[in-house]
């Protein structure tokens, strides 16, 4: 038995809940156990509640680089938003090599672990040479990327991005030369390469990230609908500002979720990122296919993008969870707090997403399904839930820390997704 592991905390989360005096078996496999059982190795954790690991669904690792150098008016006179930020994020772009990326990427992926998170989805499209020119492996940055998150233990989905264009009837960016690949048919092989390479690692996926309606075309989407293989993720960035909108009405007569339906993309393993600007209908459209929405607030505030319609989102049917994005903060929980914050400063009103169940952790156990179980389930990966089978990729938080002292467990859970502070994770 000694190659068995029983972990004893005094608050175990598990079916939705804190329990106490409940332990976690765990196999020489790494994966939960259905019954502690008799000879075990115990490890006690005095002090600590173990949950299971955060999911972060969409990151953009090496834009971890710019934070902090982007906080101001480039122009006098002028205004920033987010297309002048992007200008600042494509000059970081241009300028890494491959070494780089990987150390610019384990560098906040180490960040990320640090703060309860285990499973990431890394929207990744920097692809190919400063020039343009593929690498001999089209795959080389991704690798770069999945290596850098095995370092530091994460699990990842490498959601490999496609792009085409700088836009419609927009001329090409030459700081755009590194995401672009030949044609959707490259996409495609590229891609379906990168995961038969990594193909029997159980901590790595791959996913098809079509980057959005300003980067690829009609035709890209619906052959990437056709070909994409049974069960593989796909994830889009989608509806994050105006202007998108308004080019995908002039380029289609369609607002963005309804080209993404039109082209058959739309079902349960899609993902839209952000999905801040969408209509009652785009809503009914998400919410009938069960697809996802990724939120991620830190950076929707920090672009002035707005505010994601959560709460009508959940009541059509639609799954959301969180990402931490652009990396102006790495914290998971604070995206799950900020969203229904945010929701509360347009509604006028508290607890916005509360499920109505009466009880105090409710509404924490709403958010905190989304930034594990959700989170999961959109990048095809079977972790976010601690039950007999899983991964046991878990964090533990000390409940004497400062934050969460007094708290019980009916208000534990709410204390840590409302009111946690980061110094309160601990073993992750």
């Amino acid at each position: 038995m000694s190659d068995i592991t029983v972990y004893q905390p005094d608050f175990l989360f598990a079916e939705g809940r804190f329990h106490e005096g409940r332990a976690l078996a765990v196999g020489a496999d790494g994966r939960v156990l259905d019954a502690v059982p008799e000879g075990a190795r115990v490890e006690r954790l005095a002090g600590r509640a173990l949950l299971p690991g955060l999911v972060n669904g969409h990151s953009h690792a090496f834009q971890r680089l710019i934070r902090g150098r982007t906080e101001y008016v480039a122009s006098a006179g002028g205004q920033d938003d987010f297309w002048s930020w992007r200008e600042a994020m494509y000059r970081a772009a241009e300028a890494l090599t491959p070494e780089e990326i990987h150390v610019a990427s384990r560098q906040v992926f180490l960040e990320m672990v640090l703060a309860g998170i285990t499973t990431v989805g890394e929207f990744h499209y920097l692809h190919h040479q400063s020039d343009g020119t593929p690498y001999a492996d089209r795959n080389a940055l991704a690798h770069a990327v999945i290596r850098a998150a095995t370092d530091v233990g994460l699990r990842i989905c490498l959601l490999r991005v496609g792009y085409a264009r700088a836009g419609f009837n927009v001329p090409a960016n030459p700081r755009q030369r590194r995401f672009i690949d030949a044609d959707v048919d490259t996409f495609l092989s590229t891609t379906e390469a990168l995961a038969h390479a990594t193909r029997g690692d159980a901590r790595v996926n791959v996913g098809l990230a079509p980057h959005s309606v300003r980067a690829v075309s009609r035709d890209w989407l619906t052959q990437v609908a056709r070909a994409a293989p049974a069960g593989m993720p796909i994830h889009m960035h989608v509806a994050e500002q105006p202007k998108e909108i308004e080019a995908c009405l002039a380029e289609h007569g369609r607002r963005p979720v309804e080209l993404v339906s039109d082209v058959g993309l739309l079902g349960p393993r899609f993902t839209a990122v952000h999905g801040v600007h969408l209509t009652e209908d785009e809503v009914a459209l998400l919410g009938r296919a069960q697809a996802t929405v990724c939120a991620c607030p830190s950076t929707e505030r920090n672009l002035g993008d707005g505010i994601v319609p959560a709460d009508a989102l959940v009541k059509a049917g639609a799954r959301v969870s969180f990402g931490s994005d652009s990396q102006t903060v790495v914290d998971l929980l604070d995206e799950a707090r900020q969203l229904e914050q945010h929701l509360r400063l347009v509604r006028l009103r508290r607890a916005v997403l509360d499920p109505g169940t009466g009880t105090l952790d409710g509404l924490a156990a709403r958010l905190f399904d989304m930034a594990t179980v959700q989170g999961a389930r959109s990048l095809g990966m079977g972790t976010g839930t601690l039950s007999p089978g899983s991964p046991a990729d878990f964090f533990t938080v000390d409940v004497n820390h400062p934050s969460l002292v007094g708290a019980g467990a009916t208000s534990l859970l709410p204390g840590i997704v409302f009111g946690a502070a980061g110094g309160a994770v601990r073993e992750v």
